[in-house]
């Protein structure tokens, strides 16, 4: 295994709303792994600069944060348990003014260099699967296996949707609209920032869903992982 390790890490990969989550999830249980979703480390400090009103734009600000700022992922039945400096933030950091704040947060290069050594710190026995938009070309690049998810944009809007309605909690309802809106945002950013811009690795192998059924993604990326785990 690369860097040492005994088992391999997995690497998910893709833009918001090609299913990610639900993959990277089925993939540990199936496995016996442990799942490291990272996009909820990033929505944790993003709760946290929401909840101490710092400047989301503002990189002192949020560096500064960082170094007070401690985030454990715990695994439970239904996907992780999200820790804030001790506190469970798993469903208050599933709404959309989070999640809209989480991307703004990670464009800044020395947050993410700060999330990345979390991330690989978290990983570096292996064992995991990690999913993200940068772990197969930033935080472990050196993956055994590495993943990228996609779909067209309309069908992940549509996905996203139904997502943040099943846990939003807040007193103006969100809509469809808004949440593809929102999402098209996240993919400009994400695309085009400085550092560690989405994109899939050079040796990824890429799963478009956009047609797929959830069973059909789940046997697809189990085969990989086996031709990959077979001796």
């Amino acid at each position: 295994m690369s860097g040492g390790r005994r088992r391999p890490v997995i690497a998910i990969d893709g833009p918001a709303g090609a299913g990610k989550s639900t993959l990277a999830a089925h993939l540990a249980r199936r496995f016996g792994f442990l799942n490291l979703e990272t996009g909820a480390m990033y929505r944790a400090l993003a709760y946290k600069a929401i909840d101490a009103d710092l400047d989301l734009d503002s990189e002192a600000e949020l560096l500064a944060l960082c170094k007070v700022t401690q985030i454990a992922l715990e695994p439970a039945r239904d996907g992780n348990r999200v820790l804030l400096d001790g506190r469970d933030v798993s469903r208050r950091i599933r709404d959309g003014d989070v999640t809209a704040a989480a991307s703004r947060a990670s464009v800044h290069p020395l947050v993410r260099e700060w999330m990345v050594a979390q991330q690989r710190a978290l990983g570096a026995a292996g064992g995991v699967v990690m999913e993200g938009r940068d772990i197969g070309t930033a935080v472990f690049p050196d993956a055994e296996v590495k993943i990228f998810l996609d779909a067209d944009p309309e069908v992940r809007g549509s996905r996203r949707y139904r997502q943040v309605a099943s846990h939003e909690h807040e007193a103006v309802p969100v809509t469809e609209t808004a949440v593809l809106v929102e999402m098209q945002a996240r993919d400009e950013r994400d695309r085009n920032r400085a550092q560690s811009p989405l994109r899939a690795a050079n040796d990824a192998i890429r799963i478009d869903s956009t047609a797929l059924s959830l069973d059909e993604v789940l046997a697809r990326s189990e085969q990989i992982v086996c031709e990959h785990l077979r001796p």
